[in-house]
This record gives C-alpha cells, sequence and structure tokens, in this order.
C-alpha cells in the first residue's frame, strides 16, 4: 500500500481502462466530424457545439469556456470532485482495486470526504428505517393505507424504497444515535434539527410519507417528506448540505438516465408521486425539480442526454405559469420543448388514476403541443376575444410570439391558421411579421440572431471578424509544446536550444513538466501528461494546445527556436534602452557607453 499519494500505475491504469469518448458520451451527445467529436458544453449554455472530444489524443476543450483535459478531469468538473476522488469513483467503477490511501493531500480532502462519506452512510440508513416503519408498524400502518388509496401498489413501494417518518420527535435521532452517528453532524446533513429549548436534536420529517432522493450514482442524498396530517408545508426537501444540491438535483435522474439517452428526450414533472405514477404508466424517462422552479443548471444537466423535453405540468394556473417559465430555460440550454397538455385542474396522477396508462401516454405525452402552440393558448387567458379590442391586442402578441421563430414554414403554418381562424388577411400577417423581425433585428445573419444569450458564440463571432493577433513568439512557443507533447525526442532537442526560456510563464512550466515526463521513461501520451499536471490552469492550456494539428516540419521546429530567441534579444534590446536613457538622464557618459555597446552587439545578432 502506498500512503504517500495515489500510485502513478493506479493513475495510468484508469486512463487505459476509460475511453473519453465513450466516457464523455454518457454526459453529452457527441456527433463525429471528420477525426473529432462534438457537442454542446456541459459546463456552459451554449446553441453552437464549441465542445470538441479528440479520441485520439485521448482530450477534451471547449472553445468557449476554454475547459479540457482528460477523462479523469472531465469527470472532476462534471461531479464536482477532486482529483483523488475522480480517480477513486472511476477506479472503483472498473472493479480496479483501490489499496492506495493519501495523506499529505489527505489533511485537506479527506475531513470533507469522510464527512460527506458519513452522510451516504446516515441517509441510506434512514432510508431502510423509514421503509421498515411503513411496512412493517402499526405507526406506518396509516401511510401505508393513504399510499394505496393514490393507486400505489407494493411493487411500486418497493421500487421508489418509499417510506414513513412517525409522528414521534426523535425516532431517528435515537436511531443514529445508537448506530454511533455524531447529531452535529446529522444536522448538517439535513436529518437532524437543533432543539429550539434546550440541548439536544430533534427529527426533521415527521409524520411524512418519505421519499429518497438519488445523486448520480445512485447513493441517497437527501428526502422529501408528504405531510400527512394537517399542517404546512404539505411537502418539504432535506436542506442543501455537502452532498445535496437542489439547483442541480432532478428526482429520479439516476434511474431513468439509461432511458432519457436511449430516446433522447425526458420527460418534465413537477412532483415526485408524478413521476413514479407516470413510470408506472410506461413513463420511464421522466424527472421532476426538486420542489423548486426550474433552473438553467437544471437544463444543462439534462442536456447532456436528451434533445428534446416534455414539460408535463399540473393543468391549473400555477402549473401551466411555470410551465411557461420553464420553456426559455430548456430552450436556451439547446433543448428541442413541447408541452403536455392536462385538462384544467387536473395533475398527471390525477389524470392517470381517472383515464388510464395508455391514454395518457397517448394524448398527453405523445400528443405534447409545441410551445409556439402553448404559449399561444396561454396568450388567450390574458385577452378578452370577444371585443375587437382584444382580438387586436391578442394577434399583436401572437404575432410578436411566431415572428421569433426561426423557420419560415414554422411561421407561415401558425400565420394560417391565426388567419382563419380571426378572418385576416395572411399577406398582413406577414407584413406585421417583418416588421416585428426587422425592428428586432431577427435572423440578421446564421441560426443565433445578435444580442441573443449565447455571449460566447458573439464573442466568438466577433473575435473572427476581428481577430486578435498573437505575437510571433506566442504561436512559437505553443507550436514547439504541441509537437513536444506527441514526441520525446523533440522534446529533448526544445530543452538543450530552449531550456526554460519561454517567454509565457505558464508554456515554460509546462515546458518544464514534459521534461519531467519524459525523463521518468514516459512515452508521449497527451490524457496521461494532462493527469501528470494536476494544476487545473495548465491542464486547459496543454489540451487546448495538444489540439493543435500541424504536421512536424524540422524547418519549422528551428524557425520556432529561433522567434523565441529573437524575442529574447529584442527584450534585452528594449530593457537595455531604457536603462541607456536614464544613463544619459544622470550624465554618467561611461555607463551610457558601455551600455550602447550591448545595444549594437544585440542588434547584429538578430540582424
Amino acid at each position: 500500500m502506498n500512503n504517500g499519494m495515489i500510485p502513478q500505475e493506479a493513475i495510468d491504469e484508469v486512463l487505459r481502462r476509460f475511453d473519453i469518448a465513450e466516457t464523455v458520451g454518457r454526459y453529452v451527445h457527441l456527433t463525429k466530424q471528420g477525426k473529432y467529436l462534438k457537442g454542446l458544453c456541459p459546463f456552459h449554455s451554449e446553441k453552437t457545439p464549441s465542445f470538441t472530444v479528440t479520441p485520439e489524443k485521448q482530450i477534451y476543450h471547449c472553445y468557449g469556456c476554454g475547459k479540457g483535459g482528460n477523462v479523469i478531469k472531465f469527470i472532476m468538473e462534471m461531479e464536482n470532485e477532486t482529483f483523488p476522488e475522480a480517480v477513486k469513483r472511476l477506479s472503483e467503477e472498473a472493479g480496479l482495486p483501490v489499496t492506495w490511501t493519501l495523506s499529505k493531500e489527505a489533511e485537506e480532502i479527506s475531513p470533507r470526504q469522510r464527512e460527506k462519506d458519513t452522510l451516504f452512510e446516515a441517509n441510506a440508513y434512514a432510508s431502510k428505517l423509514y421503509h421498515y416503519i411503513l411496512r412493517n408498524t402499526a405507526a406506518g400502518a396509516p401511510a401505508m393505507d393513504y399510499l394505496r388509496s393514490r393507486g400505489f401498489t407494493d411493487k411500486l413501494i418497493e421500487e421508489f424504497g418509499l417510506g414513513y417518518a412517525p409522528t414521534r420527535w426523535d425516532t431517528l435521532t435515537q436511531a443514529l444515535a445508537r448506530n454511533g452517528f455524531e447529531p452535529g453532524e446529522m444536522e448538517r446533513g439535513g436529518l437532524l434539527l437543533k432543539r429550539q429549548e434546550g440541548d439536544g436534536h430533534v427529527d426533521r420529517f415527521r409524520d411524512r410519507v418519505m421519499f429518497p432522493i438519488h445523486g448520480s450514482d445512485g447513493k441517497i442524498i437527501a428526502f422529501a417528506g408528504r405531510l400527512m396530517s394537517a399542517g404546512q408545508p404539505k411537502y418539504m426537501n432535506s436542506p442543501e448540505t455537502p452532498i445535496f444540491n437542489k439547483s442541480r438535483t432532478l428526482y429520479r435522474l439516476h434511474e431513468a438516465r439509461g432511458a432519457i439517452r436511449k430516446l433522447r428526450q425526458v420527460v418534465l414533472f413537477e412532483g415526485y408521486v408524478d413521476v413514479i405514477k407516470a413510470w408506472s404508466a410506461g413513463v420511464a424517462n421522466g424527472v421532476a425539480t426538486m420542489g423548486t422552479a426550474l433552473t438553467a443548471e437544471h437544463a444543462a444537466v439534462l442536456r447532456r442526454f436528451a434533445d428534446e423535453a416534455i414539460v408535463c405540468y399540473d393543468g391549473d394556473d400555477a402549473g401551466q405559469a411555470a410551465a411557461q417559465k420553464s420553456i426559455p430555460i430548456l430552450e436556451e440550454a439547446g433543448l428541442r420543448v413541447r408541452i403536455g397538455m392536462l385538462p384544467k385542474g387536473k395533475d398527471p396522477d390525477e389524470y392517470i388514476s381517472e383515464n388510464g396508462p395508455e391514454m395518457f401516454m397517448r394524448e398527453i405525452i405523445e400528443g405534447a403541443v409545441s410551445t409556439v402552440k402553448f404559449q399561444l393558448i396561454y396568450l388567450r387567458k390574458s385577452h378578452i376575444l370577444l371585443e375587437e379590442e382584444g382580438k387586436i391586442r391578442y394577434l399583436r402578441s401572437a404575432v410578436k410570439l411566431i415572428a421569433r421563430r426561426e423557420s419560415p414554414t414554422e411561421r407561415e403554418m401558425y400565420l394560417k391558421e391565426l388567419a382563419q381562424e380571426f378572418d385576416v388577411s395572411i399577406d398582413t400577417l406577414k407584413q406585421e411579421v417583418s416588421e416585428v423581425r426587422r425592428q428586432e433585428k431577427l435572423g440578421t445573419s446564421g441560426d443565433i440572431p445578435d444580442g441573443s444569450w449565447n455571449n460566447v458564440w458573439n464573442d466568438r463571432r466577433t473575435s473572427s471578424m476581428h481577430p486578435a493577433l498573437e505575437p510571433a513568439y506566442v504561436q512559437a512557443e505553443k507550436q514547439l509544446l504541441s509537437w513536444m507533447m506527441q514526441d520525446a525526442e523533440t522534446a529533448y532537442l526544445v530543452q538543450e536550444e530552449l531550456g526554460d526560456r519561454f517567454h509565457i510563464e505558464d508554456h515554460a512550466a509546462i515546458a518544464a513538466y514534459l521534461y519531467t515526463f519524459y525523463s521518468q521513461g514516459n512515452d508521449p501520451d497527451v490524457g496521461r501528461f494532462t493527469a501528470f499536471l494536476q494544476n487545473d490552469r495548465l491542464e486547459r492550456l496543454a489540451s487546448a494546445i495538444a489540439l493543435e494539428d500541424t504536421p512536424f516540419d524540422e524547418r519549422v521546429l528551428k524557425d520556432c527556436i529561433r522567434t523565441i530567441g529573437q524575442a529574447s534579444k529584442s527584450r534585452d534590446i528594449d530593457r537595455l534602452k531604457e536603462q541607456l536613457l536614464r544613463a544619459e538622464r544622470a550624465g554618467d557618459i561611461m555607463l551610457a557607453a558601455q551600455i550602447g555597446t550591448e545595444i549594437i552587439a544585440l542588434e547584429k545578432q538578430l540582424k
């Protein structure tokens, strides 16, 4: 056992076992473009793919946000883990023995990881306890009767691990204490609350049907509880904890992920019960937000697995308003969106119970309408269409909505429907649309309008129109480093000619790491080398430089070395000229003459 650090052979074995394209493909929909794979970046919102995976070099790089590295770095970024945590996760997934521990690094990371492991263990224990109470005790009988009245079969209760937190104040508190869990830590983990009066703790959840919430690795990270008695709140989630982030977590995503990826479609519900009942009706790709509004982070998580989202919120005013708000969030993440239209006042659970699973799948899921159709229906509610003025205001609002669609065919289809319904000339409506698009400057170029949300795309477009040329020596340093990562002999040659005399500090650092990497007998391997760096900034830069694909040319290599050397001399000349000016101002003729001689000598070398 190595107690000092993760053995290099353990890191190497992880890199050998996990193909970058296959691993990234679990999170990002990739399409092949030559020898590269491209997709929408999972780390920032974009509509035009700038995220590139290079299987040949086993690295990824995003030209939009700059993130890049190897497969270990990708897991670190996606799962918000440290380097050791990511290596451990991948090792366990591959069935590799984790025989190493950490010492120096552990002083910083092990308390955090130890707390997370304890909370995972405590949540798993609490889930089993709640489930046992529901299924096997008199205290859980009313909750079991309630679930059965709502159509929950024994199979569903087992499948979703449902439980019951009894009315007593300290059922879980005492059980956790008996098993050695520290109350303060359990409070930070969201299972217990500090007593309002006096010392000690009490259960956070009481008299509630319990829904376990799983993280991306399948471990229980939190709970949602549905109150059985009168009172508020009816539904209550665990608070934010070291292992639970509401704005990124979606209920049932871990279990639904396979179906979502296979169908490239996700169905988004408001509540836990809706997800469970829809699953029983055949919707294996359903998830729900954690009792909070949909966030951009939720949408970004969903975009990793799906191309389309069907929003299936309650049919009441609040549910439809929430669906309306979700549309731009999901579309900005790059998802196509449709809306499952439930009858007014009905939620998915009620609809399935009353109409059966077949009708739910056919009418609500398969029959989901486009966002424009939904928004037009939603828009009607705020206008009185029996009055001429109301009709005019509605038509103007509808035209603005339709004008923002990029597809001319789609625009014409909706305009025809409006023209027929309100007995208006379609040419008049088209003219209105053209005026709106002109005023809002829609569709001026490409598939992304100017001033759109995709600032990265706009930045990239602007930079291509007005490219900021790098100094020749910077380009030369990047070219050398690219070749050095591909060939050890090139690295040895550059080490002899330049050593650490790179002008860009990070370039010099990467070169120094390359010298060490090859001196340890390693063969060229970009993915392995980026793991060797273990520095976020340098990993990003190295992965970006490694994408340079210029064929090796010995003449160009010598030109690069000469360019870098000349830049050094130019800088030395500039520095000496400043010294010369100071010497002349001070009246030091001898020093000025000496500096002048040095400048002349350097200028001759440049020529």
